[in-house]
């Protein structure tokens, strides 16, 4: 036990005969971690060439990269114009994402959104190691497999890669290296991971102080405990508070507490003077308890037998204590992948912890693990990864086809408004902004009036708009399919 809590390790967890990695393990892990990325990125791929990406906000990130790529700041011209910061908004005043520049150099390669959405499927995938790793420590070869294919196909990955690319790409792996690195007794590599964590969103620092918690837990494991609570809660607190103004953008843009109070100070005054405040932010609306029943649920519930939950504590908090932006605590969109890896790891430890489990001959000894996975698969029908069945996402229909013509008749270097979903088709080789309720004067728009799209209330505003766009001097040079295509650049320019 002194020399597990000399290493950095759980002195509660004896460690498997089975730890190390052979040669067959690592031809089977190579094998996982590629077949996921390629499901991952021809999900993704899909519905990009099917219209079903958006601008918001593949759009976001394309134009950020491309800045980055071209050695300047991040700008993304359709998220400041559309929310009123200028075309000149860098993005590390929405979110502190400063680590999205290390896949700049891959737009050298190919400068476009696929080169996003399959960078974050192979980040998603690598995230398997290091969870399989944490897992063979506690329980053996077998079950870290199981664990890993439960990670694979989690729900969460299914929606994050659903909704275009975002900054969690990142999240899975770093946390896992975390989590494993500091389990192998490596603090200065897990120190590593977690710095790089606080570059990838500015309130990652939550997730440090949530292992903070962990460390807690444990004898001998206190200080540094306290270490990473404190140095989590401070750089969250810095790049919240500081550093988004710094780079222009308004801090309290994303304060979703006002039923807690007007800031943080307030808003913790206020649960502490009114502590049934917690469990009524926490189910109203009742959605947010089905989401966090669903973190578990398809874990055979094992996370809950792990300390290392805790660390997901403070993360999934800022999300279920918010009474603004409903797609937070959703079980839709990406905001649960932040938190799969280490309730997956957790699962690992849980199950380890069961009373008897260790000592279970083989192969009762991989019941729990196997539970997980048989959870996860049950639960695939319900969320993203089921479209794959789908044979509509393998052909396209009719609009599919009017919105490549639609798009095809933007001339190269336009800028152009265009509806949410037909940005990324466009963003590679024009100037993209969003058809919104607001005039923009772009020289070209692309319209959609058959089907609602985002921002748009309803199909009949988006008809009204095109019909206001018209009246302003528009002409139409493309309507099909509920597809509209309208320019002020006179005949022969374009």
């Amino acid at each position: 036990m002194a020399e597990a809590v000399r290493e950095g390790r759980d002195p509660a967890v004896a460690r498997h005969p089975a730890e190390p990695a052979g040669r067959r393990d690592v031809r089977i892990l190579a094998a996982l971690v590629g077949a996921s990325a390629l499901v991952y990125a021809v999900s993704s791929l899909l519905r990009l060439r099917d219209f079903r990406a958006g601008t918001y906000d593949l759009v976001i990130f394309d134009q950020a990269l491309r800045s980055y790529s071209r050695f300047g700041a991040p700008v993304a011209m359709v998220k400041g114009v559309h929310n009123g910061f200028g075309p000149d908004f860098s993005v590390l005043g929405d979110h502190f994402s400063p680590i999205l520049a290390v896949l700049a150099p891959l737009y050298l390669v190919h400068d476009g959104p696929r080169t996003l959405l399959v960078a974050q499927a192979v980040l998603f995938a690598l995230a398997i190691v290091p969870i399989w790793r944490y897992a063979a420590r506690r329980l053996g070869r077998p079950s870290a497999y199981l664990f890993a294919g439960a990670y694979a196909l989690s729900w969460p990955i299914a929606e994050a890669v659903a909704f275009d690319f975002h900054e969690v790409a990142f999240v899975p792996l770093l946390s896992a290296l975390l989590v494993e690195r500091y389990d192998a007794g490596r603090r200065g590599q897990a120190a590593l991971a977690a710095f790089a964590l606080l570059l990838v969103k500015e309130d990652m620092g939550l997730l440090l102080a949530g292992f903070g918690l962990v460390l807690l837990t444990r004898a001998g494991e206190r200080r540094a405990g306290l270490a990473y609570l404190a140095c989590g809660t401070a750089a969250t607190w810095a790049a919240s508070r500081v550093l988004i103004t710094l780079f222009g953008g308004d801090n309290d843009y994303y304060w979703a507490y006002g039923s807690l109070g007007e800031d943080m100070p307030d808003a913790v005054l206020y649960v502490l003077t009114h502590p049934w405040a917690v469990p009524d932010a926490l189910s109203s609306p009742p959605v947010k308890l089905l989401t966090m029943a669903l973190l578990v649920l398809p874990l055979a519930l094992l996370p809950l037998r792990s300390p290392l939950v805790l660390a997901a504590v403070p993360p999934l908090a800022e999300r279920m204590m918010a009474d603004r932006f409903g797609n937070w605590w959703e079980p839709r969109y990406h905001y649960s992948a932040f938190l799969i890896a280490i309730l997956v790891m957790a699962a690992a430890d849980g199950a380890y912890r069961l009373p008897g489990i260790p000592r279970l001959r083989l192969p009762r000894r991989h019941l729990p693990a196997a539970a997980a996975l048989a959870a996860t698969v049950a639960a695939l029908p319900f969320f993203a990864f089921a479209d794959l069945a789908d044979p509509g996402l393998y052909r396209r229909d009719a609009r599919d086809r009017a919105a490549a013509t639609a798009v095809a008749r933007v001339p190269d270097g336009a800028l152009v408004e265009t509806s949410n979903n037909l940005g990324p088709a466009l963003s590679a080789r024009a100037r993209v902004l969003l058809w919104d309720r607001e005039p923009r004067h772009a020289p070209w728009v692309v319209a959609d009036t058959g089907r609602r799209t985002f921002p748009f209330r309803s199909v009949e505003e988006q008809r009204q708009r095109v019909g206001a766009l018209i009246d302003a001097g528009y002409r139409t040079v493309f309507d099909a399919a509920g597809y509209v295509v309208l320019t002020r650049e006179t005949p022969g320019r374009g």
